[in-house]
């Protein structure tokens, strides 16, 4: 019997991630600075201008103190060196020294005043030094990364289990403040590390567990579904096959599944297959019939038509128009 995938790992697999507009932030009392609410957009090397939604924030304390205000928490969360959290989109928050400090600069104000990577910005008092950034994901990695990623993560220095994530923030933080050759491209691919350590930290934590697609995953039956799924994407799953996979009834299993998920079982498979296939579209490597065929379809006709229902595009509209 062939080893079934762990869903998460299929999804980090799946996913691609960029880190860009990396800096490090040299505060000094009082100082303050926000993220707001608005939408926001990369531009690429190519001057492709991504989709608002293709983003998120991460910042983390290398060294001193300050005060975290999220939208939708009452009170300002205090941090200290070695916290670090990450931003979907969308979500506005302001860093400072102080509760009481009013803040004046946005990160992205900050940012734009940068000396080569580093911002120095404050009053002159007491030092405090974050390190900041943003992702963002190509096309194929917005569903799998809605799946994980909330709208705030907290994971704070003391937290049980954050050994490999404290390293990835260290080594990322270190490499920005030696500025050898290389820094620019070995920093970004730590930031992109950081990014899939903090979602690991932020499952083994516990309560997201019992939330939408996680609490899935860890569903004794249902998990063992779908990690059949993911393991095997091109196989002619039935309702059937994937019941008895999860040792439950037909009726039982397809109830307990859309009660999860919010779909049934055959929609999430051909959902997932889309997925997969994109990325493999992405690449631009690929026959069509070679796509089609790894994720489960015999002729590049079904496969076409099943892509166009679920992601409004057929295949070659798809890559040719960037949707």
């Amino acid at each position: 019997m062939e080893p079934q995938l762990d869903p998460i790992t299929d999804i980090f697999r799946t996913m691609h991630v960029t880190a860009f507009g990396l800096h490090r932030l040299e505060a000094t009392a009082p100082w303050g600075v926000k993220q707001e609410n608005q939408a926001e957009e990369k531009v690429t090397s190519s001057g492709k201008k991504t989709s608002p939604i293709d983003l998120a924030h991460f910042a983390m304390l290398s060294r001193g103190n300050c005060w975290l205000s999220v939208e939708g928490i009452p009170e300002p969360i205090p941090l200290t060196g070695g916290d670090c959290f990450l931003l979907a989109r969308g979500t506005s928050i302001v860093l400072r020294d102080s509760p009481r400090t009013r803040p004046k600069w946005s990160f992205r104000e900050i940012g734009a005043k940068a000396n080569g990577n580093v911002a120095h910005y404050g009053g002159g008092g007491a030092p405090t030094t974050i390190v900041c950034g943003s992702f963002s994901f190509d096309r194929a990695s917005l569903k799998p990364i809605t799946q994980l990623l909330p709208s705030f993560i907290l994971i704070e220095a003391d937290q049980k289990s954050t050994l490999a994530l404290h390293n990835a923030i260290q080594a990322l933080a270190s490499e920005m403040a030696e500025q050898a050759p290389g820094s620019e491209v070995v920093a970004s691919r730590l930031a992109e590390v950081l990014f899939i350590q903090v979602l690991r930290t932020h499952i083994a934590s516990g309560p997201e567990r019992n939330k939408g697609w996680l609490r899935a995953v860890f569903d004794p039956q249902i998990g063992t579904a779908l990690s059949a799924i993911h393991g095997r994407v091109n196989s002619p799953w039935t309702v059937e096959s994937l019941a008895e996979a999860a040792g439950m009834s037909r009726s039982a299993f397809a109830a307990r599944f859309k009660d999860l998920l919010g779909q049934t079982p055959l929609e999430y498979v051909t959902e997932w297959r889309m997925q997969k296939a994109m990325q493999l579209l992405e690449q631009r490597d690929k026959k069509l019939i070679d796509v089609a065929r790894s994720v489960g379809y015999e002729s590049d006709a079904a496969f076409s038509k099943a892509f166009k229902r679920v992601v409004g595009a057929n295949p070659g509209e798809y890559v040719k128009r960037g949707i």
